[in-house]
This record gives C-alpha cells, sequence and structure tokens, in this order.
C-alpha cells in the first residue's frame, strides 16, 4: 500500500474487535519504531509491548476506560527517559564507536555536546526526550497504516499511576503516549464509515 493511501485508509479506531495482529506485522512496527529518527540519533525513550490480557485490563481505568486498550492485540506504551545522565550518554558513544567501527577519542567533539544537553535540569531533559519520542510514536501510527493495523493515538491517560503500575520510575522512564494495536469493529465503530477531516491545504501550507 503506498503511503498515502495508507494514511487516507487509517483513522483514529473508536471500538477494535480483539482479533489478534500477526507477529510479523508488529515486527514491522516495532522495526519501524527502531529506525525512526530521533534528535542526535540518542533515541531517549523505550517502548513497552503489551499484550497480556490481565495487565490491559489493569491499565483500563487508568486510561480512562477507552476500550480500545483491552480490545486491541496489543498496546504500545512510549516512555520517555526521565533524565540524560553521563552513564547513558557514554553507553550511546560506545555503541556508536563499534557499530561505525571508528574510535571513541573520534567522537569526542559530538560527545561534548551530548554531554551539554545532560547537564540540562532532569525535566528541562524531560520535555526534550519527550518530543523525541513523539517522532517515534508518530512513525508506529504511519508503519500500522502500511500494515493496514489499526492504531489509535492516546494521550487521555493517568500517566502517573501509569508509571507506577508499570515500575517506570525504577527504569529511569516516564509515560508519555499510548498506541492500541488492532482492527477496527466496522459494524460498531461509529467513526469507521465517517469522512477524514483536514484542514484545507491552502490554509495549511503557507508557501513562499
Amino acid at each position: 500500500m503506498e503511503l498515502l493511501d495508507a494514511l487516507q485508509w487509517r483513522y483514529a479506531s473508536k471500538k477494535m474487535n480483539g482479533q489478534k495482529v500477526p507477529e510479523e506485522k508488529i515486527g514491522r512496527i516495532l522495526e519501524a519504531i527502531r529506525l525512526a529518527p530521533s534528535s542526535m540519533g540518542l533515541q531517549p525513550y523505550t517502548v513497552l509491548v503489551i499484550s497480556d490480557e490481565e495487565l490491559k485490563k489493569q491499565i483500563l481505568p487508568i486510561a480512562n476506560n477507552q476500550q480500545q486498550v483491552v480490545d486491541a492485540s496489543h498496546l504500545l506504551v512510549f516512555a520517555a527517559w526521565d533524565n540524560i545522565t553521563p552513564e547513558q550518554v557514554d553507553d550511546y558513544i560506545h555503541l556508536m564507536a563499534e557499530t561505525r567501527n571508528v574510535t571513541e577519542e573520534s567522537l569526542a567533539q559530538f560527545k561534548a555536546a551530548l554531554l551539554r544537553i545532560a547537564g540540562r535540569t532532569p525535566e528541562e531533559n524531560f520535555q526534550w526526550t519527550a518530543r523525541q519520542s513523539y517522532i517515534a510514536f508518530a512513525t508506529a501510527i504511519a508503519a500500522a497504516a502500511e500494515e493496514q493495523v489499526d492504531a489509535t493515538p492516546m494521550e487521555g491517560f493517568n500517566n502517573a499511576a501509569l508509571d507506577e503500575l508499570l515500575n517506570l520510575k525504577a527504569k529511569g522512564l516516564r509515560s508519555v503516549t499510548l498506541l492500541p494495536l488492532g482492527y477496527r469493529d466496522t459494524e460498531n465503530d461509529w467513526l469507521a464509515k465517517s469522512p477524514k477531516v483536514r484542514r484545507e491545504k491552502e490554509k495549511l501550507f503557507l508557501i513562499r
């Protein structure tokens, strides 16, 4: 499916049918997330992939009882690093040197730039890492559409309660967004047959 066709096909499903998404499709969506761009390539987030039915039931009230959480095949939780530490910078520099077969010494200037970012306050760093996670989040939505897998972007949940349930603080993470993946229940989803509403090109884009 062409990207524009896939984006025309997709919408934020309000009712999913509980059908399981094949693991190969999930794998391709996750690989698209892994390949998503991020500032300086740091990827300062983790994506939790939840298919356990009992755990999804526990998340349901935290997500304001949005039924897609339990009707989805898989629930992705995008969690950003709550800070950036020198140790994380060291790990990234080591990975880059190993992957590109260069010395860590040759990356000294790049490392210094990362350490300047790490020197900001934890809250400033979290706001930055959260924005990076949204890039991966959007990539996942587009990748799901290409696989003809429905994805419902969610911000409406109790972040603190979800962090506690998933023990994210101990992992240095804070939840940012949710993405249920599954298949639309066309007969019972009021939005399924509704036309897509988007601003006109002339108003959305300013061409200079």
